[in-house]
């Protein structure tokens, strides 16, 4: 009997051959059916990676940081609450002296920057009131003495010659009622007249303090002109005796005249001045 050879392997796993000589590839299964795969998953992968971890030693130092740090201002407001409340009385008594000792030194140097204070608004108050006087009392003087020039409220006068010659003495007796009169200020053509002022007859007119002068002769007063208008006009007065001398007399107030001319004077030669104490 012939023996059998055939195998005992299926007949389904033999590949077959093609007409080409070949055997046929394998059919590929077909993708498993079921939920797609998350398409984030990698980057959740690596925002895990990135996370910071603390590790057991980490959070140990970062309690004790903690601890350590409260136990410190616990013991900063202990210290503060307990520092004099350690103090012996004596160290107590001697301290709340060095604090009052401190304050009244404080209260008298406060007292004397005050005082200093004072004096020195007072001295300067009465350094500018002084300054104030003496300059006061130098214009004065300088208008008066004929220094300085000086205007305000007061009359003008014009004295012309017609049928005569106007004389000196005439011109000297308008100049004595302008004083009496309260002129603060007097001039004469271009001079100015003081109490050393004086006038002399010459033959071209009138010489006056060696300065001579021709009519018309013109007048300025500064004072006050409804005083000094009328007393120039009092019967027998110094304009009653140039119009009977041959003169005419024109008088004009005004609010405001100029009395420009200054007098040029040399200090004195024999006077001093007398101090207080009489030296």
């Amino acid at each position: 009997m012939t023996p059998d050879h055939r195998s005992d392997a299926p007949t389904d796993a033999i590949p077959m051959v093609s007409d080409e000589g070949s055997a046929s590839e394998p059919t590929p299964s077909p993708p498993p059916v079921g939920p797609a795969a998350p398409s984030t998953s990698a980057w959740l992968v690596i925002a895990r990676g990135l996370r910071p971890r603390a590790s057991r030693g980490q959070v140990l130092a970062g309690v004790l940081c903690a601890l350590l740090g409260f136990a410190v201002v616990a013991q900063v407001r202990q210290t503060r609450v307990e520092g004099l409340s350690n103090l012996r009385q004596s160290d107590l008594v001697r301290i709340l002296d060095d604090s009052t000792q401190r304050y009244e030194q404080l209260q008298r140097e406060a007292s004397t920057l005050e005082q200093t204070r004072q004096q020195l608004l007072s001295g300067s108050d009465k350094q500018k009131a002084a300054l104030e006087a003496a300059t006061q009392r130098a214009a004065t003087q300088g208008i008066l003495s004929g220094l300085l020039p000086a205007h305000g409220t007061g009359i003008e006068i014009t004295l012309v010659q017609q049928s005569g010659r106007i004389p000196a003495v005439d011109m000297l007796n308008v100049l004595e009622e302008l004083r009496n009169a309260g002129a603060e200020a007097v001039q004469l053509g271009s001079l100015r007249l003081t109490a050393n002022s004086y006038f002399t007859d010459d033959a071209s007119g009138v010489v006056v303090d060696g300065v001579a002068i021709q009519a018309p002769y013109t007048w300025i007063a500064i004072g006050d002109p409804d005083t000094m208008a009328p007393a120039l006009e009092i019967p027998g007065g110094a304009m009653a005796t140039v119009r009977h001398d041959g003169g005419r007399d024109t008088i004009t107030r005004k609010a405001d005249v100029q009395v420009t001319a200054v007098k040029q004077i040399s200090a004195p030669q024999y006077a001093t001045p007398l101090t207080g104490d009489g030296s």
